[in-house]
């Protein structure tokens, strides 16, 4: 039986809603700036190794493995606070990062390194400042 929609929205109870492939969609933002540095996804597992450790674990959809942040980038993220949204079906993570301070593996610090240009109907990517 599930939590009722006021309990799941206004109680305590901490009751992630994971998609049916077992996903939860996690928001990865820096502490000390606020910056968002990247969108990755958690299954149960990787959510109960960050909750247990305090280090950012996270499920690749790519790989089909558990993935500790850091372990091969060095780019370690340690948890600060982990929010949940509303109806529980999306988590924001704020870390203190470590290593070089990045958090994509192409080497910049954030993901979100592009933004979407619209021009005469067309739409590319262009490098964000």
């Amino acid at each position: 039986m599930g939590i009722d929609t006021k309990a799941l929205e206004e109680g305590e109870q901490f009751a992630p809603r994971f998609s049916q492939d077992g996903l939860i969609g996690c928001i990865t933002v820096d502490d000390s700036t606020g910056d968002v540095l990247m969108f990755a996804q958690m299954n149960r597992e990787a959510l109960d190794k960050t909750l247990a450790s305090g280090v950012v674990h996270y499920w690749s959809r790519s790989r089909g493995a558990l993935w500790r942040k850091g372990d091969t980038s060095g780019q370690t993220q340690s948890l600060v606070e982990l929010r949940v949204d509303c109806d529980q079906d999306a988590l924001l993570a704020r870390v203190n990062v470590g290593g070089d301070g990045g958090a994509c593996h192409t080497g910049r610090r954030s993901c979100f390194y592009r933004r979407i240009e619209t021009a005469k109907g067309a739409s590319r990517l262009v490098e964000a400042k």
